[in-house]
């Protein structure tokens, strides 16, 4: 498959017994840390032949501290066998919103080894606006799955990968909104960026109206002023979701092979009130 699909495909495919559909959507509700299941909103309308999966809690290490820290390879691959995901099977992912959570996911299956998987491009918007129909049956039965592959943990940035980076030459993107980035917003308890690093917006990734990705040119030039071929990359934001948007696009649509995600992002570097931060 395609990294990037669209909903003419997913459409195409949806009588594929190996498909497996997954919602990954996420709510964080203003004010609160604590982010909440869409478990419902899935129920009360969703893609036909689709499950949801419960980034938050199913796919979060429970021993965490963080919000949305990778788990073991254990938790993960028991997750995944509950969704029917495992050998000979493929995934699509998608959310309704902005389709960082659905990357989230994607990076994780990739951390993993499952290499079958691919995002749904604009997400639930992208099938609505097609005229595809919506379900609100139950998710359907899957035969039992055994999931393996060879995990690649050179794609997930730890806090001492992380303080490396800072000070060997590696690109640090933050994927925060650009008020995050110069201090003028502070929603993580103090404002700036990581020293050094530069700014490309998650939700600039995307079509405004469609929420689709932009065009690879576009996206191209995004990245091009602030990357150079061969350098490696870190990518970060506030929980290492936002983070997985920017890393899909470099990874997936515009072909660069060294690209790592911060998983513990601003909530882990910010533990430590005397790790740095630029304004």
């Amino acid at each position: 498959m395609d990294p990037l699909v669209n909903a003419e495909w997913v459409s195409d495919n949806l009588s594929d017994p190996s498909l497996r559909i997954l919602e990954c959507s996420v709510d964080l509700v203003p004010g609160s840390t604590n982010p909440v299941s869409m478990r419902d909103k899935w129920a009360e309308g969703h893609i036909p032949n689709s499950d949801y999966v419960d980034l938050a809690h199913e796919l979060s290490e429970p021993e965490s501290p963080l919000r949305f820290t990778m788990p073991s390879e254990r938790h993960f691959a028991k997750a995944m066998e509950s969704l029917g995901v495992g050998e000979g099977t493929k995934v699509v992912l998608y959310d309704r919103r902005f389709t960082m959570w659905a990357t989230r996911v994607w990076w994780m299956l990739k951390a993993f080894g499952f290499d079958d998987c691919a995002v749904l491009d604009g997400g639930l918007r992208s099938w609505q606006s097609a005229g595809f129909q919506i379900d609100t049956g139950p998710a359907p039965s899957r035969p039992k799955t055994n999931f393996k592959g060879t995990p690649r943990p050179e794609m997930v940035a730890d806090l001492a990968r992380m303080e490396e980076a800072l000070g060997d030459g590696t690109c640090v993107i933050n994927a925060l909104s650009p008020g995050n980035h110069d201090g003028s917003e502070e929603h993580y308890g103090r404002p700036g960026h990581l020293p050094g690093a530069a700014n490309v917006y998650a939700l600039h990734l995307l079509d405004p109206v469609t929420h689709c990705y932009l065009p690879k040119a576009q996206l191209e030039a995004l990245f091009d002023e602030i990357t150079s071929e061969g350098q490696p990359i870190v990518t970060y934001c506030g929980g290492g979701i936002a983070a997985t948007s920017d890393a899909f696009v470099l990874k997936a649509l515009l072909g660069r092979d060294d690209v790592t995600v911060y998983d513990g992002s601003l909530s882990e570097w910010l533990l430590d009130p005397n790790r740095p931060l630029e304004v």
